[in-house]
């Protein structure tokens, strides 16, 4: 058996049906079959060595900056962005040309994971929390006018379909919703006799039952996630994010989510979660690996330019890890040299293998990537 009383469909003044969701978490056992405790077991163990491997890295919070900028471009990359990470980090630096103007909901959804991260440094995870979060995930974004940035909804959402009555899903009425939040709120701080990483794959799922916002829900549960882990000790560092694979297998995930909260089919969604986490830890572990391979290379080859230029060569590569993207503008403000001096340590970087020109063409406002450290996050 893998389904639990989630809740029931109840019939609206309006003629749809909206669901309705029981007391969480369940009162019943949750049934979870030997199969979820092995990709628990597996998953738990993947996170382990993420959390000990990246703790070695050097300048980790410049790695962190690539980390969340890749989970904000993934995240929202499922919500049908256009823009990509590399796109969010012209953005950055002010290269706007051919930059898609949807770039400003993955701008959001960093400056939205940073906020939280800071946030929980000094105050409890929490639907306050959420709320602020929230509003600065949506506010000033194209997707804010109508949609009540860091305020719950007071009407009726769907998911899916023209209408209420043609939707594939509709989610609890606004006094149902109130309930399941406090529920939810609950449930983050209470003990569930369940491992760590299955109560964080209800966490999610539950949030996108009750879908408590008018838009900018599934970002937001995707930033619960992290959240959670962080707040939870399951991560020294916020090095996991598991956008990468639920739009890997997007399809799959809006499939599982339907059935979770149409079928109370919970056992299906939470392997999928485990076998995400153990995943993405995996991939993560390695992409640390190569980073530390990747870092000593590259220092080889700028200690060998030798005398002032290794310093400001050194001083450019460890900035380059939080901005693979640059301009001679941006070297010339990390390294304090002239505006000449900073075109010829860019020449020369270019000449030993670091940076490469992105459009060969452009002989005015270029801009320079850190190649084999960029596609480490992202083959775009």
């Amino acid at each position: 058996m893998d389904t639990v009383n989630l809740g029931k469909f109840v019939s609206q003044p309006m003629g749809h049906k909206a669901f309705v969701p029981a007391k969480f978490p369940p009162t019943e056992p949750m049934a979870f079959t030997p199969l979820t405790a092995q990709l628990d077991a597996k998953a738990t163990l993947a996170v382990g060595k993420l959390d000990g491997i990246t703790q070695l890295l050097p300048d980790l919070d410049f790695f962190i900056f690539m980390y969340v900028r890749k989970e904000a471009a993934l995240s929202s990359e499922i919500e049908g962005t256009r823009a990509t990470m590399s796109d969010s980090i012209r953005a950055e630096i002010e290269m706007t040309k051919d930059i898609p103007e949807d770039v400003d909901r993955i701008l959001h959804y960093i400056k939205a994971m940073n906020y939280g991260l800071k946030r929980l440094e000094s105050f409890p995870l929490s639907l306050r929390l959420i709320r602020e979060v929230h509003k600065t995930l949506l506010e000033g974004t194209g997707d804010a006018p109508g949609k009540t940035p860091g305020e719950f909804r007071r009407s009726q959402n769907w998911i899916g379909g023209a209408s209420l009555q043609t939707a594939r899903f509709v989610p609890p009425p606004v006094s149902e919703m109130d309930r399941a939040l406090g529920d939810l709120e609950k449930f983050m701080h209470g003990k569930a006799g369940m491992s760590p990483l299955i109560k964080t794959a209800l966490l999610h799922a539950q949030f996108e039952t009750i879908h408590p916002f008018l838009d900018g829900n599934g970002r937001a549960g995707r930033l619960l996630v992290t959240f959670y882990l962080c707040q939870q000790g399951i991560l020294e560092r916020p090095t996991l994010y598991l956008s990468e694979f639920f739009k890997r297998n997007r399809e799959l995930y809006f499939d599982l989510l339907e059935g979770y909260h149409n079928r109370s089919e919970v056992v299906p969604w939470v392997n999928f979660f485990l076998e995400g986490v153990a995943d993405v830890a995996g991939k993560a572990v390695e992409t640390s690996r190569k980073i530390n391979d990747l870092r000593e290379k590259d220092m080889a080859r700028i200690h060998a330019l030798g005398g002032r230029r290794t310093k400001t060569g050194m001083a450019a590569l460890r900035n380059l890890y939080k901005l693979p993207i640059v301009n001679v503008g941006k070297v010339e403000e990390w390294t304090g040299l002239s505006r000449q001096g900073a075109n010829t340590l860019v020449a020369e970087l270019v000449n030993i293998g670091i940076l490469e020109q992105r459009d060969r063409k452009t002989k005015y406002g270029r801009d320079f990537e850190y190649k084999d450290y960029l596609q480490l996050f992202t083959k775009e």
